[in-house]
């Protein structure tokens, strides 16, 4: 091949870099903004539990990837390639379920748990489900939550329970998605709450 020839192939073969180059896509970063749902009264001081810290929740591998996941279809999974979290769902979830309790007065205190404290109880949870479901022409989301209260002095569960919400998306864009989870979440944690709620205070009662 003759000198032309070689300079020709490398300054096409640069342009089309160049050309690639100008195609680039970067990632777009979500946050989830949970709002505060409740609008339970605060239980009495002499009705509140002692000590609680929260555990960051667990949560299934496909939630832990990074990105805004939805389902095209029953069995399919995928996930918006330029989607991302800015920060972890889970850890989202778990500072909004703290909030709710700290908000409602059910325990005389609630921290996040790094292993250090001892807390009367511990609090166990995980973020089941955060997904767009695509149906045809319909598009909703998912969020599930589930959670139980273990007594570390005694051993005992005082409690477990789960929360789905499905809520249906009106604005059909990734942001919008974003925005019917954050709203799903909030319910979720609230339902998740009220639930604690009614069986620690029953517990409380049959004990006095």
């Amino acid at each position: 091949m003759s000198m032309g020839k070689i300079a020709a192939t490398f300054a096409l073969a640069a342009s089309v870099g160049l050309g690639g180059c100008s195609g680039v896509r970067y990632p777009s970063y979500y946050v989830l903004n949970v709002p505060q749902q409740s609008a339970s009264p605060r239980v009495p001081t002499k009705q509140a539990f002692g000590s609680a810290s929260v555990r960051e929740f667990s949560a299934p591998r496909f939630l832990k990837e990074g990105a805004v996941v939805y389902r095209p279809g029953p069995e399919q999974l995928d996930y918006y390639a330029y989607a991302l979290w800015a920060e972890d769902p889970r850890r989202v979830a778990t500072e909004a379920l703290v909030r709710e309790l700290r908000e409602r007065g059910l325990f005389k205190s609630v921290d996040l748990y790094d292993g250090r404290q001892s807390p009367d109880c511990l609090i166990i949870g995980s973020l089941d489900h955060l997904e767009e479901f695509d149906e045809k022409s319909n598009v909703s989301v998912e969020v599930g939550l589930s959670a139980q209260i273990v007594n570390l002095r005694s051993g005992e569960v005082l409690w477990r329970g789960t929360s789905i919400k499905t809520v249906k998306v009106g604005d059909r864009s990734v942001p919008g998605v974003v925005s019917e989870m954050s709203s799903g979440l909030g319910s979720a944690v609230n339902s998740l709450v009220d639930s604690m709620q009614a069986r620690l205070l029953a517990l409380r009662s049959s004990s006095d």
